[in-house]
């Protein structure tokens, strides 16, 4: 008659120190990609392993599995960044659309003027909004009263040098940044609370001075140099063709 072997040492003190109940073992052993797939779980295990092999033994698939973890996170942080960004610009891309066709609804120059300061700078989400026009003819001009602070008049050459900023900058198109000491004359009584703006050089057609456009926020983070401006760039150019349709 055949007697059964006895457990070895190892394999007693296994199954004497084993904790886990019976029906949690069967369903581990049902499906065991429960456990494959969570992450926290297998780390505690690899982490177990480790430990149980001890501190002389490298074990090269853990040190893998771990890169392979750090490279998955970087490619997570990643895609998040690139939907959130895509996200970003198409409420942008709306945003401006939205501008636009308000810009285009008057059928006044005042009423344009007006709706500028209003309508779009709110679409806009900013606080203040300055049309800087360039003129030989200085002084105060009663018509300007009728179409409140949007419109500012200024000496010729003002606008480049509002551009280049109190450093002299490089001259370009749109200039994102924070406000300047200078920027009081442009904002009136609003100059003190202004403090990121973007800046737009206008081109109203040939024989005219330039003219500027300025979206002014209390948010001094509402503009930042490092922001792209492709959109603001595009509002410019539909902002210039409505002009030169007034100016006309």
């Amino acid at each position: 008659m055949l007697t059964p072997k006895a457990p070895n040492g190892r394999t007693r003190a296994m199954a004497e120190s084993a904790p886990i109940d019976q029906p949690l073992r069967d369903r581990i052993i049902s499906q065991p990609e429960v456990i494959l797939e969570d992450r926290d779980l297998m780390r505690a295990l690899i982490a177990a392993n480790e430990r149980a092999m001890g501190a002389n033994i490298v074990d090269l698939r853990g040190i893998a599995m771990e890169r392979l973890e750090a490279r998955l996170d970087r490619l997570e942080d990643t895609h998040r960044s690139v939907i959130a960004a895509a996200y970003e610009n198409l409420a942008g891309t709306n945003q401006i659309h939205r501008a636009v066709l308000r810009m285009l609804d008057p059928l006044k120059f005042e009423d344009f003027l007006l709706a500028l300061g209003t309508d779009v700078a709110e679409i806009l989400r900013v606080d203040a909004v300055r049309l800087v026009l360039e003129t030989v003819q200085a002084g105060d001009d009663p018509a300007l009263a009728r179409v409140g602070a949007v419109l500012c008049v200024a000496e010729p050459g003002f606008v480049e040098a509002y551009l280049r900023g109190p450093r002299n900058g490089a001259l370009r198109p749109v200039v994102l940044r924070q406000t300047h000491p200078s920027a009081d004359g442009v904002y009136g009584d609003k100059g003190g609370w202004i403090r990121s703006e973007a800046a737009i050089r206008l081109d109203l057609g040939e024989g005219r001075l330039p003219a500027m456009l300025v979206l002014g926020s209390e948010d001094p983070h509402h503009f930042k140099p490092t922001q792209g401006t492709d959109l603001l760039a595009f509002f410019a150019g539909a902002f210039e063709r409505a002009m030169r349709r007034w100016l006309a």
